[in-house]
């Protein structure tokens, strides 16, 4: 009887724990982001406080046109006001969205990327989508109760606003817009005897850097630099249709296609002597345009919004002018392996608005969102670096037209190879393309960059193609443990539901022992009383 008794309290005791386990009821209904409906009317007599995180590095011409525009919009509507927080970088913006989330704080509005979006709404009623907003007659792009000069309906170059659709929803609206480039050293590439293509290859680049190894063997020389090799990995898949991922989740990128290529890159890496490597990574060396600048490297490959820090009369640099050598750079698009059909990444930030229980706030946010669309916006901070706007209004306006052609006068928002960074993405629109987004799409992204990273770290010396494969396989081992990538899907494994099970059921069992043993010495002492 006694031990049927103890085993009722556990159970009673279990019950009330995970009754009581979560978050306290506030007593209201948390509002579904999937159900919000635009307001009929935005009531401009509530006062509503926006949190809006940014990001800026060195550049702080950005933050000022940021601190303009959140000037302009108050002035608009004096009823909201803009709290800014800016970050160096988008990693940093991604971890404290997602510990923000956990403590139910995230900001209102947020500079991000559709792979970062695509985690934060997993799990939680988080992100807001935007459909309704951005189409919407009073509110939307072009609405009627829109108090500043609106990009309009249409406004939004679509290639850009899909790359922001997933899992049925638009979750975020494009920022701006960039990709990555080939910065040449035309001088270099003609002393060593070749002409600048039309096109790059791959099969070209890899002649020039044998030839440029064999008459620069030293380790400060690198004939290639790539500054992302996540982007390395992804687009050299896009080009040699080699099978990437799914919007489901299912990854495809660890096969035999991907193996072949490795293989291939794996002798330009890993060489036994340094001063044999065709090519080095920012991971591992340095920022390229720090090569590129003295001189030291054929080709930079890094993205068009770097565009400012590379080139010989570069305004933005990180080494000594007196180090800088001087000769004539081509932006290029990235080496290609089918001419005919050109695969280059888009790239830039997004901008999403997060759920927080209040549709006139949500509005608020979007109303912040749309002044950052407008054309005064967009052509200023598309002038900062070699990003483009994504409205029509301002990408096709004959002012932002006249920028891109104006003459180099050596201040930089007129930096040639700058401008010549823009008119390449903007020629190449047709061309790019983006991955597809779920919830670990971030986690791919950084397994692809990691397995050519890892070339480097693979000991080569002749090795048969089975010996290559056999350690490009435990690469794969490597890279998919270390990024978590067993996954496949979105819907969570066995094994980690039942461990999840496990640690609750200890958690529950746990705390039925702590109250029974309280009630044990609770009846010894009334007992003994």
């Amino acid at each position: 009887m006694k031990k049927f008794s103890i085993i009722l309290l556990i159970i009673f005791s279990l019950l009330i724990i995970s009754s009581c386990h979560g978050k306290k009821d506030d007593g209201t209904k948390k509002k579904i982001a999937s159900d919000y409906e635009v307001p009929q009317e935005f009531d401009e007599t509530k006062n509503y406080k926006i949190l809006f995180w940014s990001k800026n590095d060195s550049n702080s011409t950005q933050k000022d046109i940021y601190l303009r525009a959140i000037d302009e919009f108050e002035a608009i509507y004096p009823n909201i006001e803009i709290e800014m927080v800016t970050y160096y970088d988008y990693p940093s913006i991604y971890k404290d969205a997602l510990i923000n989330i956990g403590t139910n704080t995230p900001p209102d509005v947020c500079i991000t990327y559709p792979d970062h979006v695509a985690s934060y709404k997993e799990g939680q009623d988080i992100i807001v989508p935007l459909e309704k907003f951005y189409n919407d007659d009073k509110y939307g792009l072009g609405g009627s109760e829109i108090k500043f000069s609106s990009a309009g309906k249409n406004g939004v170059v679509e290639k850009f606003l899909n790359e922001c659709y997933f899992a049925g929803h638009l979750y975020a609206i494009p920022f701006v817009r960039s990709s990555e480039a080939c910065y040449v050293n035309v001088d270099l590439l003609k002393e060593l005897g070749f002409e600048v293509p039309e096109i790059l290859t791959w099969d070209f680049v890899w002649e020039v850097c044998k030839k440029a190894r064999v008459l620069h063997p030293y380790t400060n020389f690198n004939p290639l630099m790539y500054k992302s090799t996540d982007n390395m990995a992804i687009q050299m898949a896009r080009q040699y249709n080699i099978p990437y991922s799914n919007e489901n989740g299912e990854i495809y990128l660890f096969n035999d296609q991907m193996a072949n290529l490795l293989s291939e890159l794996m002798d330009y890496a890993s060489a036994k002597d340094p001063r044999n490597r065709l090519f080095e990574t920012f991971k591992r060396k340095s920022y390229p345009g720090n090569f590129y600048n003295k001189g030291r490297c054929v080709f930079a490959i890094d993205s068009t919004a770097g565009s400012t820090w590379l080139g010989t009369t570069a305004p933005l640099l990180d080494i000594d002018k007196k180090e800088v050598a001087n000769f004539e750079t081509k932006v290029m698009i990235v080496p290609q392996h089918d001419i005919t059909n050109p695969q280059m990444i888009s790239q830039g930030p997004s901008l999403c608005i997060f759920n927080n229980n209040d549709s006139g706030k949500v509005l608020a946010s979007w109303l912040f969102v749309q002044y950052l669309l407008t054309k005064d916006i967009q052509m200023s901070y598309a002038k900062t670096e070699g990003y483009i706007p994504v409205t029509r209004d301002a990408l096709y306006s004959d002012e932002y037209q006249d920028y891109l052609n104006h003459e180099d006068d050596g201040t930089a928002e007129y930096y040639k190879v700058k401008l010549d960074a823009s008119k390449l993405v903007i020629d190449n629109i047709d061309n790019t393309f983006v991955t597809p987004v779920f919830n670990g799409s971030s986690l791919l992204r950084a397994g692809a960059g990691d397995l050519i990273e890892g070339l480097f770290d693979t000991s080569y010396s002749g090795e048969t193609d089975k010996e290559k494969m056999e350690k490009i396989n435990q690469l794969f081992y490597d890279v998919k443990a270390l990024n978590r990538l067993e996954i496949t899907s979105n819907k969570m494994p066995a094994i980690s539901i039942v461990v999840l099970v496990l640690i609750g059921v200890s958690w529950l069992s746990l705390g039925g022992i702590m109250i029974y043993t309280l009630y044990q010495k609770r009846k010894k002492k009334f007992v003994s009383k």
